[in-house]
């Protein structure tokens, strides 16, 4: 594969020392730490720039390396760092109201990098509708796990559709964010 037909960042790792994949992580993790805590108070959970980020980094990344990023990150939540939104983190947090969402936020990274290390999803509408099929996946299990806890219609009220605008906006941020950083990066790699 050329690397004009991988992910931004993957091209410029490209025979680079996997310090530079080390600090690729690193510096993803502290962008979602930072994403979580740039928080509105919602109830049953906050809304974030989390799904942003995500995002982000699933179309400079790509599949394997932004999954690492996102693994790495909960991670170091689980340990107790407080890296989720408000603040939070250690086991407690993976059991509660927000659990569904972390688990999302891996998928989308995962499945959102796959699909944008496509070329032909690298235009600006198939990235927002990959953007956009990754917030569905982040708010499909964060419904999930809610609907445990409150059943279905208050999960859809509290968890699910006060996120829409939000994430559909989140995805155009994401995708010109991305279009706008990708030659920069590109050029690293040549």
């Amino acid at each position: 594969m050329s690397p004009g037909h991988v992910a931004p960042l993957q091209a410029a790792l490209i025979d680079r020392p996997v310090l530079w994949r080390i600090a690729i992580v690193a510096a993803g993790c502290a962008m979602i730490a930072a994403s979580s805590w740039i928080s509105a108070p919602m109830y049953p959970v906050p809304m974030t720039m989390q799904s942003f980020v995500v995002m982000l980094l699933a179309g400079l990344a790509g599949a394997r390396l932004a999954a690492a990023i996102v693994v790495t990150w909960l991670l170091l939540a689980a340990l107790g760092l407080p890296l989720l939104a408000d603040g939070a983190g250690g086991l407690a947090v993976f059991e509660g109201a927000t659990s569904g969402y972390l688990a999302g936020f891996l998928i989308a990274a995962f499945v959102c990098g796959w699909l944008t290390e496509r070329a032909a999803m690298r235009g600006w509408l198939a990235m927002f509708a990959v953007f956009v099929v990754g917030h569905v996946l982040i708010l499909a299990l964060g419904w999930a796990r809610l609907t445990m806890l409150a059943g279905p219609l208050a999960a859809w009220d509290s968890g699910v559709a006060p996120f829409l605008p939000g994430s559909v906006l989140k995805s155009v941020f994401a995708v010109a964010v991305v279009k706008l950083v990708e030659p920069l990066i590109r050029s690293l790699g040549r």
